[in-house]
């Protein structure tokens, strides 16, 4: 599991874990029951704050993607299919307003953005 930390995002750092933790679990890279990097051990990789790394992993039991067992760690929680694709079209919801967002502030227009999402969706089939 690779966890990259933007220096330069305005997202605070345990919502970029969370964010891409919650991603590997959405795309099946992390897989039920499998564990994950303890808190320490990511806080260390990531050279951050033990803190942090908690208030991610936090987020990401209180939002049902992993739970915890003292003293054994924290896992990826079985994931139910319906809310399985119900959390990627968030997730799909959430990257498209960020486009559309982008898109604004740099003055592409409807038309132009849904050409552009028709090129790129073209290519990856």
């Amino acid at each position: 599991m690779q966890i990259i930390i933007s220096n330069t995002s305005k997202d605070p750092i345990y919502e970029q874990i969370y964010v891409q933790i919650k991603k590997h679990i959405l795309t099946n890279e992390l897989r039920e029951g499998e564990a994950l990097p303890s808190m320490r051990q990511l806080a260390k990789d990531l050279d951050i704050s033990v803190i942090t790394t908690k208030r991610a992993y936090e987020e990401l039991e209180k939002n049902g993607f992993i739970y915890s067992i003292v003293g054994k760690g924290s896992f990826v929680s079985e994931q139910n299919n319906e809310m399985i694709l119900e959390r990627k079209m968030k997730v799909i919801e959430e990257q498209l307003q960020s486009a559309i967002v982008n898109s604004k502030e740099i003055g592409v227009g409807l038309a132009e953005l849904q050409e552009l999402l028709t090129l790129l969706y073209k290519e990856e089939t």
